[in-house]
């Protein structure tokens, strides 16, 4: 067996440091949602991005997918969502075993209100720190590493 590829001192802050943004980021979005929104953070990922897609619709699959959820902790979430009113399911025309999720008009309402504070602390944590030139490198880095960590092992 190969011996380990042991990180570095420096590869080693690295890693670190990485960790504690991406955990503290998400912590301080999640709490801006909550107080402001009263929602939490993965509960408007799943608004937004079914925002993004035609007809305001995905089957669950696909919504599990793009937010990485699993199917059970995406439809729990959905559960919640459609007691609020803000997403409803209705039966795949094209599969009788798959639902789709719908965004309803409140559920718009209440993304388009909760985006302006959500959107102002992504830019106070994330991006005001960093010059244009960081901004856009850190860009390049996260879609090296998403395309590393989908890649099969």
């Amino acid at each position: 067996m190969a011996e380990p590829r042991w990180l570095n001192a420096d590869e080693q802050r690295t890693w670190r440091a990485f960790r504690e943004m991406l955990i503290r980021l998400d912590e301080a979005l999640d709490h801006q949602l909550e107080r402001d929104s009263g929602m939490p953070h993965a509960y408007y990922m799943i608004l937004a991005m079914l925002s993004e897609a035609p007809g305001r619709s995905l089957r669950m699959s696909q919504l599990a997918s793009v937010n990485s959820y699993s199917l059970s902790r995406l439809s729990h979430a959905v559960a919640r969502l459609e007691e609020r009113g803000l997403v409803r399911r209705e039966d795949c025309p094209t599969d009788r075993r798959g639902a789709i999720a719908v965004l309803t008009d409140a559920g718009w309402d209440v993304l388009v209100a909760a985006a302006p504070g959500h959107v102002g602390e992504i830019r106070r944590r994330l991006f005001d720190p960093l010059t244009a030139e960081e901004a856009a490198m850190l860009g390049t880095i996260s879609a090296k590493v998403a395309q590393a960590v989908r890649a099969p092992v």
